[in-house]
C-alpha cells in the first residue's frame, strides 16, 4: 500500500511565497483605504476644488477617482513584459515600490486633482502586484502544492482589507483619512526585502535567454494562444466590474445605513470597519476552498458556481437590503456570502498561469487581468452618471450583477486545463 505525500517545500519556496503573499496582501490594503476614507476625504477636499460636497457629488466624484484608478491598473499590463524579460522578483519588488510610494503621497493632497492622479500612479502598482506575485507562485512552487498555492496566495489580497479595515478602526478614526494614507508608505519595506532575499524561480531562469526574444504581447495574439487571452480577458473583466462594484461600494453603502439608524460619525467609521472584515472573512474562506473545487469540478464549473453566487448577492444587497428600513444587519450578513463568491479571483490565480508558456506567461497573466480594469473604469463612470441622475447608490450597483450572468455565457468557451501540468 503506497501513502502519497505533499513534496516538502524548502526555504526559498517558504520566503518567496510569504513575500509575493506579504505584497498582496499590502495591495489589498491599498485598494481598500480609498473606498474606506472615500467620503470624508471627498469632503474636505471637494470645497477646496470649487464643488459642493453633497452626497450624490462624493457618488460621482468618487466613481470617476475609482475609475481613474483603474485606468491605472489597465496600465499595469506593461509589467508583463518587465517580468518575461528582466525576472519575476524584480517585476514583485517594483510594483510594491510604486503603489506603496504614491499611496502614500496621496496624504498630502490639497485638491481631488491631486488624489485623481495619486491614485492613477498607485493603481499601475496595485494592478501588476497580483500578475507578478501569481506568476512567481505558479514557477516556483512544486506541483503537487502550487494549486492550494495558488488558494493561499489569493488570500492575502482579503487579508489586506482585514488590515485596512483595522486602520480605519483605529487610525482613521481617530487621526483622519490622511493617516490612513500615509500607512500606505509601509510596503516599501516588503519591496526592499523582496529584492534581498526572494531569488527568482529556476523555471524562469532555464526559459530567459529564449525570454529576451520573445515579443510576447504579439504572441498572446498568435494563432496558439489568441482565442484564449481573448476569453480570459473577458471573464476577468466580468469578475473586476463586480469587485469594484460590490466590495469597493460596500464601505459607501454601510456608512449610509448606519447614519440613516442613527449612529454618530466615529460610530459609522467603525461599522464600516466590522462589514469590511465580515466580507474579507467570506472572501478568504472562498479563495482556500477554490482550489479543492476546482481540482474536483474542473476550472470551468467552479467559476460558474461562483459567478453565480456574485450574481445572486450583489442585488440582494444593494437592490434590497439597502433600501430595508432597518437594513444594517442585513446588508453585512449578505457581505459574507458575497465575499465567498468574490473568491472567483482565486480562479484565476490557479487557471492562467496553467494556459501559457513561461516565456510568455506573466505577460499573458498581466494583460488579460489588466484589460478589464479599462472596462471597469468606464462601467464606473456609469456608474457615477447613474448614481448621480437617480441620488441613490444602490440600485446602480445592483444592476452589475448582469454582467455574472454574460460571464456565464462566456465560460463555455474557455479552456479546461484540470489535471494537467503547468507548461514549459
Amino acid at each position: 500500500m503506497t501513502t502519497s505525500t505533499r513534496t516538502k517545500l524548502n526555504r526559498q519556496q517558504i520566503v518567496g511565497f510569504w513575500a509575493a503573499w506579504s505584497g498582496w496582501l499590502l495591495d489589498g490594503m491599498d485598494s481598500v483605504i480609498y473606498a474606506l476614507v472615500l467620503a470624508p476625504a471627498l469632503t474636505e477636499l471637494l470645497p477646496r476644488s470649487g464643488m459642493d460636497a453633497s452626497p450624490a457629488r462624493v457618488g460621482f466624484v468618487g466613481s470617476i477617482l475609482f475609475a481613474v484608478f483603474l485606468a491605472g491598473w489597465g496600465c499595469s499590463f506593461l509589467w508583463g513584459p518587465i517580468a518575461d524579460r528582466f525576472g519575476r522578483t524584480r517585476a514583485l519588488a517594483a510594483t510594491i515600490l510604486v503603489y506603496a510610494l504614491f499611496t502614500g503621497l496621496a496624504a498630502f493632497s490639497t485638491n481631488v486633482w491631486q488624489l485623481g492622479l495619486f491614485r492613477f500612479l498607485a493603481g499601475v502598482g496595485v494592478g501588476g502586484e497580483w500578475s507578478m506575485a501569481g506568476t512567481y507562485v505558479a514557477e516556483s512552487w512544486p506541483e503537487d502544492r502550487r494549486k492550494m498555492g495558488a488558494g493561499y496566495l489569493q488570500t492575502g489580497y482579503y487579508f489586506g482589507f482585514f488590515a485596512a479595515a483595522a486602520l480605519n478602526y483605529t487610525v482613521g478614526a481617530n487621526y483622519g483619512w490622511r493617516a490612513m494614507f500615509l500607512c500606505g508608505f509601509v510596503p516599501v519595506i516588503v519591496s526592499v526585502l523582496t529584492l534581498s532575499k526572494v531569488r527568482e524561480p529556476e523555471r524562469w531562469k532555464q526559459h530567459e535567454a529564449e525570454a529576451k526574444r520573445t515579443h510576447p504581447l504579439a504572441e498572446i495574439f498568435g494563432p496558439a494562444y489568441r482565442k484564449r487571452t481573448i476569453v480570459n480577458a473577458a471573464l476577468l473583466t466580468v469578475a473586476i466590474i463586480g469587485l469594484w462594484a460590490g466590495a469597493v461600494y460596500e464601505p459607501a453603502a454601510i456608512t449610509m445605513l448606519a447614519k440613516r439608524a442613527g449612529m454618530s460619525a466615529p460610530a459609522a467609521a467603525k461599522m464600516v470597519s466590522v462589514g469590511t472584515a465580515v466580507l474579507s472573512l467570506g472572501t478568504i474562506l472562498g479563495c482556500i476552498c477554490l482550489p479543492v473545487f476546482a481540482e474536483r469540478w474542473g476550472r470551468k464549473r467552479t467559476l460558474a458556481l461562483y459567478f453565480a453566487g456574485m450574481m445572486v448577492t450583489i442585488p440582494l444587497a444593494f437592490g434590497w437590503a439597502f433600501y430595508l428600513e432597518d437594513g444594517l444587519a442585513t446588508f453585512i450578513t449578505i457581505l459574507f456570502f458575497m465575499g465567498f463568491s468574490g473568491g472567483s479571483f482565486a480562479v484565476f490565480t490557479l487557471w492562467l498561469p496553467e494556459q501559457y508558456d513561461t516565456r510568455v506567461r506573466a505577460t499573458a497573466f498581466a494583460f488579460t487581468t489588466s484589460v478589464g480594469r479599462f472596462v471597469g473604469a468606464g462601467v464606473n463612470f456609469l456608474l457615477g452618471a447613474l448614481v448621480l441622475r437617480m441620488g441613490t447608490l444602490g440600485i446602480p450597483v445592483a444592476l452589475t450583477a448582469i454582467a455574472f450572468g454574460v460571464g456565464m455565457l462566456v465560460i463555455p468557451f474557455a479552456v479546461e486545463t484540470t489535471g494537467q501540468r503547468l507548461p514549459d
